[in-house]
C-alpha cells in the first residue's frame, strides 16, 4: 500500500532547555506551491546540505527541486508500484526509497540513475533511512520485518522479526548505534545496530496504533504519532512520556513528524484536516496552524538551516509546498520603508 495511501493498517537541545518567553513564535507563510506529482505524494526530504528537497509519489516517481527556487531539477523512475518513502545519504549525492514493490533502490541524484535494487522484504516496503555514516539503510515493511542492509554491498545484514503488524517506521539515531521502530501494533521499539537487539520497548498504556516514530536531533528522546490524533515525546531510557501534543487530525495515515530547531523549538506534523500544525516544544501550545493544502498532509520535513517547512498532500492536492518564516518585526520595517 502507497504511502499515498497509507491507511488503515497503513541539533536540538533537551526538554529541559527553557524556551524564552520572549522568543519569536513561528509566522510560516505559503511561499511555492509545486505540481508535477500524478498522484499522492507520501515523503518529502531535504537534503543534508540544504540544497535540494526530494519528494516521493505513489506514482512511482521522485522529484528532486532546489530547495531555494522550488525549480525541478531530476525525475527518478524506476519503481514498478508506488514510493512510500526516502531518505538522503550524509553527502546529499544519493537517496534511497522504499515502493510497494518489495524493493529499495538507490539512486545517484546528479544522473537520476539506479546505482543498487535491494531485495528480500516479502511485502510493500513502507520506510527507510539511512544510517548518519550512509553505509547502512534500515528499512521496515508490512511483512512486519525490520531489515537492516550494507549499502556498499547491498546485502541484507540482518532481519529482525521486530513487530506483530506493518512497520510504519525505522530511524537511527545520531550516532547510528541505535535503531528505532514503529507498528500498528502499538509499539515503539529501540534495537542495537550492530547486534539487532532489542533493548527497549515502549507502549502506550491505550495501545494505539504507532503511525510515525523518529529520534530527537541529540537523540535523548523519541517523537511518535499515535492513530488517536496524538503526538507523544518519550524518555525512551525511562520508557516515560514527557509531552503529549493534541489538536491536529490523525486517525488513519501514517503522518510524518519532526522536529523545527533553526528557529525557536517546535514539534510539525501534518494533518488529515488539510493543514500543518507547529506546537511549541515546551508548553505544548499549538504556535501555529498553516492552511493551504486541499487534501491530508502526509509529509512534512524542515530544512537543516533554514527557517522552511517543506509539505507534501494526498490525491485531491498532489503538490508540494515550501512554507518560509517571516521575521514580524522586520516585516513591519519593510512595509513603514516601501512608504
Amino acid at each position: 500500500m502507497d504511502k499515498g495511501a497509507r491507511e488503515d493498517g497503513g541539533g536540538g537541545k533537551g526538554t529541559r532547555d527553557t524556551v524564552d518567553e520572549g522568543a519569536n513564535k513561528p509566522n510560516y507563510h505559503l511561499k511555492y506551491t509545486m505540481g508535477g506529482h500524478r498522484k499522492a505524494v507520501s515523503s518529502v526530504k531535504f537534503s543534508p546540505d540544504g540544497r535540494w528537497l526530494a519528494s516521493s509519489s505513489a506514482d512511482r516517481t521522485i522529484r528532486i527541486f532546489d530547495a531555494m527556487t522550488s525549480k525541478c531539477c531530476h525525475q527518478l523512475e524506476g519503481h514498478s508500484s508506488g514510493i512510500s518513502d526516502i531518505s538522503w545519504t550524509a553527502d546529499s549525492h544519493y537517496i534511497c526509497s522504499a515502493s510497494d514493490d518489495k524493493t529499495i533502490k538507490i539512486w545517484d541524484i546528479e544522473t537520476a540513475e539506479v546505482i543498487k535494487t535491494l531485495r528480500g522484504h516479502t511485502n510493500f516496503v513502507f520506510c527507510v533511512n539511512f544510517n548518519p555514516q550512509s553505509n547502512l539503510i534500515a528499512s521496515g515493511s508490512f511483512d512486519e520485518s525490520v531489515r537492516i542492509w550494507d549499502v556498499k554491498s547491498g546485502k541484507c545484514l540482518k532481519s529482525l522479526p521486530a513487530h506483530s503488524e506493518p512497520v510504519s517506521a525505522v530511524h537511527f539515531n545520531r550516532d547510528g548505534t541505535l535503531i528505532v521502530s514503529s507498528s500498528y501494533d502499538g509499539l515503539c521499539r529501540i534495537w542495537d545496530t550492530g547486534t539487532g537487539q532489542c533493548l527497549k520497548t515502549l507502549i502506550d498504556e491505550e495501545n494505539p496504533p504507532v503511525s510515525f516514530v523518529k529520534f530527537s536531533p541529540n537523540s535523548r528522546y523519541i517523537l511518535a504519532g499515535t492513530l488517536d490524533n496524538t503526538l507523544r515525546l518519550w524518555n525512551y531510557t525511562a520508557g516515560k512520556c514527557l509531552k503529549t501534543y493534541q489538536g491536529h487530525k490523525n486517525e488513519k495515515y501514517c503522518i510524518f513528524s519532526t522536529f523545527s530547531v533553526t528557529n525557536g523549538k517546535w514539534i510539525v506534523s501534518g494533518s488529515e484536516d488539510h493543514c500543518i500544525y507547529l506546537w511549541n516544544l515546551q508548553n505544548k501550545q499549538i504556535a501555529q496552524k498553516l492552511e493551504g493544502h486541499t487534501d491530508v498532509v502526509l509529509a512534512v520535513a524542515c530544512h537543516p538551516k533554514e527557517n522552511i517547512i517543506a509539505s507534501g498532500s494526498l490525491e485531491k492536492d498532489k503538490s508540494v509546498r515550501l512554507w518560509h518564516h517571516t521575521e514580524e518585526k522586520q516585516s513591519l520595517c519593510l512595509s513603514t520603508n516601501e512608504r
